[in-house]
């Protein structure tokens, strides 16, 4: 009897170890290409910042091979026998297995919210639920035909990106881009929203905060007193966009404001967004033109979900008309140009 409640005890003990160490349903562990669950409760979009990324929070996969993009959505690095293939960043193992057609694969899912699949591998050194750091060796290059490679791509939420948004084949370096996913119904729409590693245009720096929405008060006189800021509605907790490169110096509730979040700029340029139901940024954030840093809300005094947006030159808050053009929600290039040389704003 004694045994027996002995061998039971035994039992449970590596059950719970086995669901402690590996979470992942069984269609994860099986399934190459598959939705990641939780990626966009909060939000039905996320960015990701690699111009953020230090060197050590990056690998090349097969750091000495070659590597050509193939059909727009996946890389072939050819290498030779022997040489390692390594994890591309930070994550936990999702897969490790054989799968027909791929050979050895090993997905990773990782703390950015992409997932890495490097396939035809020779063997597998890691295994479901591990945890791998950038960098860490997951497999040996295999390959097929007499040829050395490994078969390489990159998804979120179980679709395909193209390699050359995220890194470059040829340098094997980081593209350095911002990048948002949103999800569209069943798919993810990406874009590139900041960082593109070329000299950029004013406009490129620039984005109207909150895309698609409609004012519902404007900059002005509002009976007896002042409205500072424009008022601009979409839907309660939908993304809102820095306008601009800049530091976050302050996010928290802050009086009729309800959650604030102050951004200074170039040229004492300051933008406050508030309202909002939550702020996703934090003080001393350096955050990228087109990053999302809160969702709408309904905070503060607020009869209705919505971005109540103001634009300050110097501590003072001037019509951000000046800057945004509300109809077509966008950035007007003139005018920020010229308040990129000149550090002056012009009333129109």
């Amino acid at each position: 009897m004694k045994i027996r409640y002995l061998l039971y005890i035994y039992t449970v003990l590596i059950v719970l170890t086995s669901a402690v160490k590996d979470e992942f349903t069984a269609l994860e562990r099986q399934q190459i290409s598959i939705e990641t669950p939780g990626l966009f409760d909060q939000s039905d979009a996320f960015t990701i910042d690699f111009g953020a990324y230090r060197t050590s929070d990056f690998s090349f996969p097969l750091p000495v091979g070659k590597a050509i993009v193939v059909n727009g959505d996946e890389m072939e690095i050819s290498s030779a026998k022997g040489d390692a293939v390594k994890a591309m960043f930070d994550g936990k193992v999702r897969l490790a297995r054989h799968v027909a057609g791929h050979g050895n694969v090993v997905v990773v899912r990782h703390d950015n919210g992409l997932e890495t699949v490097y396939a035809r591998n020779a063997e597998n050194l890691v295994k479901v639920g591990e945890k791998v750091k950038a960098g860490q060796t997951i497999a040996i290059v295999g390959g097929e035909n007499g040829r050395t490679f490994l078969t390489f791509y990159i998804m979120v939420n179980g679709g395909r990106l193209n390699p050359e948004i995220v890194v470059f084949p040829k340098s094997h370096k980081l593209t350095r881009r911002t990048l948002m996913f949103r999800l569209k119904g069943k798919s993810v729409e990406t874009t590139v929203v900041g960082g593109n590693q070329k000299p950029a245009k004013a406009t490129e720096q620039a984005f109207y905060p909150l895309p698609n929405a409609k004012v519902i008060s404007p900059y002005g006189k509002r009976g007896r007193r002042m409205h500072s800021g424009v008022d601009i509605k979409t839907m309660p907790n939908d993304d809102i966009l820095a306008a601009f490169d800049g530091e976050v110096t302050m996010s928290q509730r802050y009086a009729a404001y309800g959650n604030l979040i102050k951004i200074r700029h170039k040229n004492g340029l300051e933008t406050w967004y508030s309202h909002n139901s939550k702020n996703l940024v934090s003080v001393g954030d350096k955050v990228k033109a087109g990053q999302v840093i809160a969702l709408t809300g309904q905070t503060g005094r607020a009869s209705t979900a919505h971005l109540h947006f103001e634009l300050r030159l110097n501590g003072r808050a001037v019509n951000p008309l000046i800057l945004f053009d509300h109809n077509a929600h966008k950035v007007k290039e003139e005018a920020y140009k010229t308040f990129l040389k000149t550090g002056k704003l012009k009333n129109k």
